[in-house]
């Protein structure tokens, strides 16, 4: 489904708690069951996909949603990480991937970073996750190091992509 040009993209509000949460409630298990299992998925929708982990990120800030007909279809959460800007949450709703949304979220981020004087945004993706592997290179990001998740998880991917030299899509 095409839709990018519909979308409006805006700061997260105590409003859009609901739709954010969802956003994740929709995407964990599709995303991550066939990767890391079903208790992985149960695990991270308990830890960071409740009110109590979603209210500071959007009192701080920190989160950007996509909104579609008066719906919340994406959304992304930055905060810093060791004195660069991460992107902690990239998700768009699964009926949305691919029409744009991710890439205009990520747009966003990158945005974002610069104009609070980042060098670098980093993030993370299962090992695993081909398609996050593959969007966030066409971005320009490139893979700077593995952490193991334990637990039979795949290792967490960290990726970054240099804010100043102007290269990124």
């Amino acid at each position: 489904m095409k839709v990018a040009n519909g979308v409006l993209l805006r700061a997260a509000t105590g409003e859009d708690l609901q739709g954010v949460v969802k956003v994740g409630q929709r995407t964990w298990p599709a995303t991550y069951a066939p990767i890391a299992g079903k208790d992985y998925v149960a695990m991270g929708l308990a830890k960071w996909w409740t009110a109590d982990a979603t209210v500071p990120a959007i009192r701080a800030g920190r989160v950007t949603v996509a909104e579609f007909d008066d719906e919340i279809i994406g959304m992304t959460s930055v905060g810093p990480l060791d004195g660069h800007l991460a992107l902690w949450k990239l998700y768009v709703l699964p009926e949305y991937q691919s029409g744009g949304v991710g890439g205009m979220l990520l747009r966003a981020a990158i945005a974002k970073a610069k104009a609070d004087g980042y060098d670098e945004l980093r993030l993370s993706y299962l090992d695993g996750n081909d398609s996050a592997r593959g969007f966030y290179e066409h971005y320009g990001f490139v893979e700077i190091g593995r952490e193991s998740s334990g637990s039979g998880v795949p290792d967490s991917v960290w990726l970054k992509l240099n804010l100043e030299d102007g290269t990124h899509g």
